[in-house]
Formats: C-alpha cells, sequence, structure tokens
C-alpha cells in the first residue's frame, strides 16, 4: 500500500530540470550554427565578392588637370645699389630687412680725396679768374695805344711799322682772353665731375623697399676703376615674381594667362593665386635637361613670402567644379577607331589625305586604298591612333613618305602648309570637346591659344569600368569621362552618385608554412602535441590552403 511516494519524488525532480537543459542545448546548437556560417561566409567558398575586391563609390567633387613643377620666389622689382666713386666705406646707415623710402641715406664714403679735388678745382678757377682780370687791362691799354697810333698818323707823327705793332699787340690781348676763358670753362667742367663725385660718397636709396641683403662690411675698401661693386640690394616685397621650370615635356601644355597656384614650405596648405604671365623662351640646360623658365606674379601684401622661397606650382590645364568623379584605377581607356573618325573630320583639315596615313583617311572598317601621291599643299595629318596600332616597319615607312613628300614641296607650298596647320590648330581649339572635329586628343595636338584654360582640351573620351551591384554581381559598363588626372577622373556618362566600381583587387593572404619536419616542436595544428614530423598537423594545414 505505501509504495509510491519513494518512487515519485525523484521522477518530478527530472521534470522539473528538463526545461533548463534543452534551454541549453538549444543555445549551443545555435552558436555552432551562427559560427559555421560566420565561418562559411568569412573564409569559404560563400565569401562575399567584396573581399574580393577594392572598390571606390562615386562622389561629387573638383577635379584639376595639372602641370605640376618647382620653382622659387623672386621680388618683381629690386635695385643693385652700388658705389660710382672709389675710397673706402666709412658708414652703413641700415641692415638687412631694413625699410627704407626713396632718397633715405644708405652709406658713406671717405670724402676727403674728392673734397680735396673739388677744392683745388675751385682754386684753380679763382687764379683763372685773376688772370682774366689782368688780361682785360692788357687788353684795355693795348686798344688806347692803338687809337693813339692812328691819331699820330694822321698827322704823321709816327711810323706805320709803330701803327702795325700797336695792331698786333691789341689781338694777342684779345686772344689770351679767350684762351683764358677757355681755360676756366675747362677747370669748371671738371669741378662739376669732382662735385658729383664728392655727392656719390654719399649713397642714397633710388626707390622704396626692403634692404633684402647687404655684401659689402664696413671699412671696405671699393674699387671702381675696373667695376661697380655692389653694396647692398633694395626689392620692393609688395609682389612677387615666381620663377618656375618646366620641362620640355610639359611645356607646351601651358599658356599665358592660364590659372596658376602655389603652395610653400610651412604654408600648411595655403595656396597663393596668380595668371601665367610669360614664358621665356630660351631654355636652361641642367644635367641634359631642358627646363623652360614661366614667370608669374601675386600679390604679397602680408610679407608671408620671402626671396629665394621654394613654390610647388600647379599650373592648371583644365578644371571642374562639382562633377562625378572615378579613380582612373576603375578605368580602362578605350582607343578605339571612334577617335580616328573624328578627327578625321576635323575643321580645318585638308580634305585630301596624305599617302603617309592611308589608313586614318578611309574609315576602318573598309579595305586598305594603295598610297596616294599627296598634293603639293595638303595638310600632313592623320590618325594617331591608327598609327600607333602599326607595326615598327610600317611606322617608319610612314615616317619616310611624310618626310619625303614635305621635301619635294617648294618653300611657297611650305609655307602655304604651315598656315594651314596653323589655321587648323586655332579652328580646332575655337571650339574644344565639341563639331565633328573633337575626337579625342585632336584639341590636345594643338597648339594651345593665349587666354584662360578651358574646361576640356582632349573633350570626351571613351572608358569601361567594373560596376559592383547591390546583390554582389560584377557588371562591365562603357562611360564617357572628360576631364582627368592621374588619380580620378570625371564622369560624364554611365554612372551615377552612390555606385560602386572595382578600382583593384586585395592580394590574398600568404599560406601558412609549415615547420620543417623533425622538428618536434609540438604545436597544436603543426604535426600534433609533439608527434615527430607532425604528420595530422601539416595535412590539416594542406587543407586550409
Amino acid at each position: 500500500m505505501n509504495d509510491s511516494p519513494p518512487v515519485r519524488a525523484p521522477k518530478a525532480a527530472f521534470v522539473r530540470r528538463h526545461p533548463w537543459g534543452s534551454a541549453l542545448i538549444a543555445l549551443s546548437a545555435l552558436a555552432l550554427i551562427g559560427g559555421g556560417a560566420y565561418a562559411w561566409f568569412r573564409w569559404g567558398p560563400g565569401a562575399k565578392t567584396e573581399s574580393t575586391y577594392i572598390t571606390a563609390t562615386i562622389q561629387r567633387g573638383d577635379i584639376e588637370d595639372q602641370v605640376a613643377a618647382t620653382g622659387s620666389l623672386q621680388p618683381r622689382d629690386y635695385v643693385d645699389v652700388g658705389a660710382q666713386v672709389s675710397g673706402q666705406l666709412r658708414k652703413l646707415h641700415v641692415e638687412v630687412g631694413s625699410e627704407v623710402k626713396e632718397g633715405d641715406l644708405l652709406a658713406e664714403i671717405d670724402a676727403e680725396t674728392s673734397q680735396a679735388r673739388v677744392d683745388a678745382s675751385r682754386a684753380q678757377l679763382r687764379s683763372q679768374g685773376a688772370q682774366l682780370a689782368e688780361r682785360e687791362l692788357a687788353l684795355a691799354k693795348a686798344e688806347r695805344d692803338l687809337q693813339r697810333q692812328k691819331n699820330l698818323m694822321a698827322e704823321e707823327a709816327t711810323t706805320t711799322e709803330t701803327l702795325q705793332n700797336a695792331e698786333t699787340t691789341l689781338r694777342t690781348a684779345r686772344a689770351q682772353i679767350n684762351a683764358l676763358k677757355a681755360q676756366m670753362e675747362q677747370v669748371k667742367a671738371s669741378m662739376r665731375v669732382e662735385e658729383a663725385n664728392l655727392k656719390y660718397t654719399k649713397i642714397y636709396a633710388p626707390m622704396s623697399g626692403t634692404v633684402v641683403s647687404i655684401t659689402a662690411r664696413q671699412g671696405q675698401t671699393l674699387n671702381t676703376n675696373q667695376q661697380a661693386p655692389t653694396l647692398l640690394r633694395v626689392a620692393d616685397l609688395s609682389v612677387m615674381t615666381v620663377q618656375t621650370q618646366v620641362s620640355e615635356a610639359d611645356v607646351s601644355k601651358l599658356r599665358t594667362g592660364m590659372p596658376v597656384y602655389f603652395t610653400t614650405l610651412g604654408s600648411q596648405g595655403r595656396r597663393w593665386y596668380g595668371e601665367l604671365k610669360k614664358i621665356e623662351p630660351t631654355p636652361t640646360v641642367t644635367n641634359n635637361v631642358v627646363l623652360y623658365n614661366a614667370l608669374f606674379e601675386v600679390p604679397n601684401t602680408n610679407r608671408n613670402l620671402m626671396t629665394q622661397m621654394t613654390a610647388q606650382v600647379f599650373f592648371v590645364v583644365a578644371e571642374a567644379k562639382d562633377v562625378l568623379m572615378v579613380p582612373m584605377s576603375a578605368l580602362t581607356i578605350q582607343r578605339g577607331p571612334q577617335g580616328g573618325r573624328e578627327r578625321a573630320a576635323q575643321p580645318g583639315a585638308s580634305p585630301a589625305a596624305p599617302a603617309a596615313a592611308p589608313a586614318a583617311a578611309a574609315p576602318l572598317n573598309a579595305p586598305a586604298a594603295p598610297p596616294a601621291a599627296p598634293p603639293a599643299a595638303a595638310a600632313p595629318r592623320f590618325d594617331r591612333e591608327a598609327f600607333e596600332k602599326m607595326t615598327p616597319e610600317e611606322r617608319e615607312r610612314v615616317r619616310a613618305q611624310r618626310r619625303e613628300a614635305f621635301q619635294n614641296l617648294s618653300e611657297e607650298e611650305r609655307q602655304k602648309l604651315r598656315d594651314q596647320r596653323r589655321q587648323a590648330r586655332e579652328a580646332a581649339d575655337a571650339q574644344p570637346g565639341s563639331g565633328p572635329g573633337a575626337g579625342p586628343g585632336a584639341a590636345a595636338r594643338a597648339a594651345p591659344p593665349a587666354g584662360p584654360a578651358p574646361r576640356s582640351l582632349r573633350g570626351p573620351r571613351q572608358a569601361k569600368a567594373r560596376v559592383m551591384l547591390e546583390d554582389g554581381s560584377i557588371e562591365e559598363r562603357e562611360l564617357t569621362i572628360g576631364i582627368s588626372n592621374r588619380v580620378h577622373a570625371e564622369v560624364l556618362s554611365g554612372l551615377k552618385e552612390g555606385e560602386r566600381v572595382i578600382a583593384g583587387t586585395r592580394d590574398a593572404e600568404p599560406p601558412r608554412r609549415n615547420p620543417p619536419q623533425g622538428t618536434g616542436l609540438g604545436q597544436p595544428g603543426f604535426g600534433g602535441p609533439g608527434g615527430p614530423g607532425g604528420a595530422p598537423g601539416g595535412a590539416a594545414g594542406g587543407a586550409r590552403r
């Protein structure tokens, strides 16, 4: 009768513990499933495509096509102040950095020698003045004697010889006075020179500005017999000139009046803007490197710019504001026949194509025609892309044909050919990037005119990019790009803001190398615990690879 209580108590306890055990088992199963799924999608064959490729998002921004160069700063207006007289430099009234006004005293040279010469000239002039007075008295006496002799001759109380002697004495007195007056003029001229030299012993500022350098020292002896020694330099630092050295490969991209800016070391990214003023035609050759000087001016109101500063200069060839940008690493530029057909129809080009480039004159899908002799005034233009696709032998043959055709022209025909080329370049530059002749690179080969930089020199170009869609798939898409530099390109069509393009691929992680067999390192997963050679661990590592 009394058999149920001892048996039911353990069963009831087991029933109470069952929900907690089920929960633990469920949580463990979920953790294992989640970890396996993460490992599958992170490292396994189901890994996402994003982990393989490097993507870039299409965004809006500003883009510039630039020519970079290095330059130095110089004051636009400066004067090297020198000495015009020899002597010892007695006093320097300024130092480097002093602000001076025009007419301020800068230095003094020993004036004792110059003062003595002026005093000697003045004394000589006074002596000659006394002699002149004496000669004038002798002249007056000679005139009286002559008049007396004439009166006596009228009364026949003297001889003719005595009268003639009186006339000679009068003329001699007048000649002596004239000679003395000439000597006095000479002395006066010499005295003016000596007085000027005396004035030159004090050196005054020829312009207002800042003393930027002093090359002489107080007490130094100056010698002006061979060349004028330079004492100091006064410069106006309110306007600075940037002298930039541009390589011969980039100088053809520059135009007078194009925008330019530069930065300096320590300026924390601050930019100074200006316009290209001129390009010097004579280059400087350094270590067989040909460089051309490009000059432009910038205001220096706050005097933050100083002489001989190094400037990193950027000439803006083309620019665009608030446009879609794509990395250049994500693009494949198309150099197909489209640009060649556009350039073949460029305005201003000769209707007759030269024999040097038959492939550029006809459509690329038509059979090649035999070369024809070019007319005397035909412009030797051809498709650059078609020329680049030729073999080296074909290129050399084309060059030889062009040289021979040009040499066969007369001087008048050559001049006419040059005029046609110039007119073609002007017509191409008048409408950059538009019209039937705006093929890629057509305007870039033409000589750019003076004036502000156009929006683009080469016009639109075709390119391809791989776009990653939202589902992770990859789509190859054709684009039209505009302005480009080494980093980005302007997107004209083919992409939208926010889309992602593939800019590269990630390098795969290097495989883990197994330790040499027989080391007995005993590391887990590298040969098993203490096993010689580690065969189990090696097999596992190979499976991971």
